[in-house]
C-alpha cells in the first residue's frame, strides 16, 4: 500500500498481491500465476489457508445479514474489500433492503477495473480507489458522501484487512480504527478481523513471506490481544471476540476452522 503519492493504476501481473490470492482460495478466477505460485509456497507452512480463506468470506455474509437484518444497518463501507465474488456486501444487504447502500474501498487497481464494471448498473453501490488507511479521502470522497449519511448508522468493515498494514502510530489499525471511529455516530458498527496466531515461529515466517512476495506491501500476522485492543470502548456484540467460523454459524454442522496453525480472528462493535 502506498502512502507517497497518488496509487499506482497498473496492473502487475508478476507481483502477487492479497487481493488476487485470497480471489485465488475463494475460486475465482481474476489472479495470475504469481498468485497462484504464492499461495502454493504459504500452504507449504500453513495448509489451513483456503479453509480460512472461505469461512472469512461466509463470516462477512453473516455480519452483514445480522446488522442489516437485526440491527437495521442499511449504509455499509467496506474497506479493503477485494475482487468481487459471490455473495458480496451489497449483494446480502440489498437482498434484505434494495435500498441499501454500500461503498467499497481498495487500492489494488484491479479491484477498481472489477469492481466497476460490475458494479456500474447499480447506483446504490460504488468503488473507489483509495488506501484504507485514508480516512479523510475515504470520507470525504463525491461516491461515499452521495451513498454514505454519516449523520445516521454506518457498518464500517475492516474484513481481514488490518495484518495488510505494518505497525505506525498514525496509519496503524488502531489509529486508522480509532479514527475511524470518532467519525462514526452511535448505533454505528466497526466490523474487524485479522490474521493471527499464537505461534511466534509462524507469525514471522508468514509476515516475512508476504512481505518479500508483495514486495512491501504487507503489515504482519498479529496476536489476538492485539486484536482485542481495537475494540476497545466498543460495544461487542455476541458471541464477543472469536475465531470467525465460530461467530454466529447458520447451523450446527457449518464449517469451522479445523486448523489453528493461524486463524481470522475479531468480531463486530457498537459505537455507544
Amino acid at each position: 500500500m502506498r502512502r507517497d503519492g497518488e496509487l499506482s493504476t497498473e496492473i502487475d501481473a508478476t507481483v502477487p498481491t492479497a487481493a488476487r490470492m485470497y480471489d485465488h482460495y475463494l475460486g475465482g478466477r481474476d489472479n495470475y500465476a504469481a498468485d497462484r505460485a504464492a499461495c502454493e509456497q504459504l500452504d507449504k507452512v500453513v495448509p489451513s489457508t483456503r479453509r480460512l480463506a472461505l469461512n472469512n468470506r461466509h463470516f462477512l455474509q453473516r455480519v452483514v445479514r445480522t446488522l442489516a437484518g437485526e440491527h437495521g444497518i442499511r449504509q455499509f463501507l467496506d474497506h479493503g474489500s477485494g475482487l468481487p465474488t459471490q455473495e458480496n456486501v451489497h449483494q446480502v444487504a440489498q437482498r434484505l433492503d434494495p435500498t441499501a447502500h454500500v461503498v467499497y474501498v481498495d487500492n489494488d487497481p484491479m479491484v477498481l477495473v472489477h469492481g466497476r464494471a460490475l458494479l456500474e448498473q447499480d447506483e446504490r453501490t460504488t468503488v473507489i480507489h483509495a488506501d484504507l488507511r485514508d480516512t479523510d479521502k475515504i470520507f470525504d470522497h463525491p461516491d461515499t458522501r452521495r451513498l454514505i449519511d454519516f449523520s445516521q448508522p454506518v457498518a464500517v468493515l475492516f474484513n481481514s484487512v488490518f495484518h495488510c498494514i505494518p505497525d505506525s502510530d498514525t496509519d496503524g489499525p488502531l489509529a486508522v480504527a480509532r479514527r475511524v471511529a470518532r467519525r462514526l455516530v452511535p448505533g454505528s458498527y466497526l466490523v474487524m478481523c485479522q490474521l493471527v496466531s499464537e505461534d511466534p515461529e509462524v507469525r514471522a515466517f508468514v509476515t516475512d513471506f508476504m512481505d518479500q512476495a508483495t514486495q512491501g506491501r504487507w503489515g504482519r500476522v498479529r496476536q489476538e490481544k492485539d486484536v482485542a485492543e481495537l475494540f476497545e470502548g466498543l460495544e461487542i456484540l455476541e458471541p464477543g471476540l472469536v475465531e470467525v467460523s465460530t461467530w454466529r454459524p447458520d447451523t450446527e454442522v457449518a464449517p469451522r476452522q479445523l486448523s489453528h496453525e493461524w486463524i481470522e480472528f475479531g468480531g463486530v462493535g457498537r459505537i455507544v
